[in-house]
């Protein structure tokens, strides 16, 4: 397995990072417990979670239950999970989604209490809330972090002018701020490019990329069985994997490799400099066989060129390849 520091932050994390979202949903505890173990064996020492995973927490426990086994198993990993959504199916004052005090307090405890663990090493932000102001968000992370509770804090699914404007008024305060951006990113989905990396590389915020696989269209499957988590994201793209040239051809350029269609994809995301690890979500053990030739496959500048051919660098860009705002302005 390969490591490297988590952004501006002296934390070694592993370029491949477990992500356990299906635990509870479709991986039982027993496999999850499976699944985890060999990880560790694999060098894999970054694990991601969040407490509305698996439904109320769900996976968070199945998590501190892992822990609870004894072997070291907690000092062995960097653990970072989320806090912003509901965690009830009621619309309960303060427990609707978003950044509060009152409800970061409540929640930290909880995630706390489930993982069985006295620290969280890296507290993610779900989602960006507009609402909350730099004194209530950063009061509330710092106390954390002052307390022991929390050791780093990190971002999910923010703007590049989010990044900024925290990370400012982080400094502004004296306190580090974020460490890592977590953004969707893949082969298909090119977007960050234009803000959301550029602002990280220049804040030392070091990306974690979740979905490098496009959940599963990046494969080499041929069909997506209906109702399967592949089925829906060909919907949400609106890709079709049913006899399509694109990915025939990422195939064949795979072939040529004498690589997996998987080891590809994800190599490809670890290619990007800011990029500090890939959060690759698994349903099963057999998902982690050779999952570590992906963090140690290096891309030659002809096999990146020909993958910006086979997959159109302006998908799901506006008009030009590059950052901001040259790619859409002059």
């Amino acid at each position: 397995m390969n490591y490297t520091k988590l952004g501006r932050s002296n934390l070694v994390v592993s370029k491949i990072c477990l992500g356990t979202m299906h635990f509870g949903r479709v991986a039982s505890e027993q496999e999850a417990f499976q699944i985890m173990d060999r990880a560790l064996e694999l060098g894999i020492n970054f694990f991601d979670t969040a407490n509305v995973y698996g439904g109320q927490g769900k996976t968070e426990e199945i998590m501190g239950n892992w822990f609870a086994q004894g072997g070291g198993r907690r000092d062995k990993i960097v653990l970072a999970t989320k806090v912003y959504g509901a965690m009830t199916g009621e619309p309960i004052p303060n427990e609707e989604r978003g950044i509060s005090a009152y409800k970061v307090r409540k929640h930290s405890a909880d995630s706390l209490r489930r993982l069985q663990t006295d620290h969280i090493d890296l507290y993610q932000v779900h989602h960006i809330d507009r609402r909350v102001t730099a004194e209530e968000f950063w009061g509330t992370f710092e106390r954390l972090v002052n307390k022991g509770d929390v050791t780093y804090v990190g971002t999910s699914n923010f703007p590049g002018w989010g990044l900024a404007k925290y990370q400012m008024q982080a400094w502004h305060r004296g306190f580090m701020g974020f460490v890592s951006e977590q953004t969707q990113y893949n082969l298909l989905n090119r977007i960050p490019e234009l803000e959301v990396i550029p602002a990280a590389r220049d804040l030392g915020i070091g990306i974690l990329a979740y979905m490098p696989l496009a959940g599963g269209l990046l494969t080499g499957k041929g069909k997506a069985v209906e109702g399967s988590r592949t089925h829906n994201v060909e919907r949400e793209y609106g890709i079709s994997l049913s006899e399509n040239p694109q990915f025939e051809a990422f195939s064949q350029l795979c072939s040529d490799l004498g690589e997996q269609e998987r080891t590809v994809a994800i190599a490809w995301t670890l290619a990007n400099p800011t990029v500090s690890s890939a959060i690759v979500g698994i349903r099963s053990l057999q998902h982690l066989d050779n999952i570590e030739r992906a963090a140690e496959l290096q891309l030659d500048q002809g096999t990146l060129a020909r993958l910006n051919e086979v997959f159109d660098i302006n998908h799901g860009r506006p008009l030009r390849p590059g950052e901001a705002p040259e790619a859409y302005a002059w």
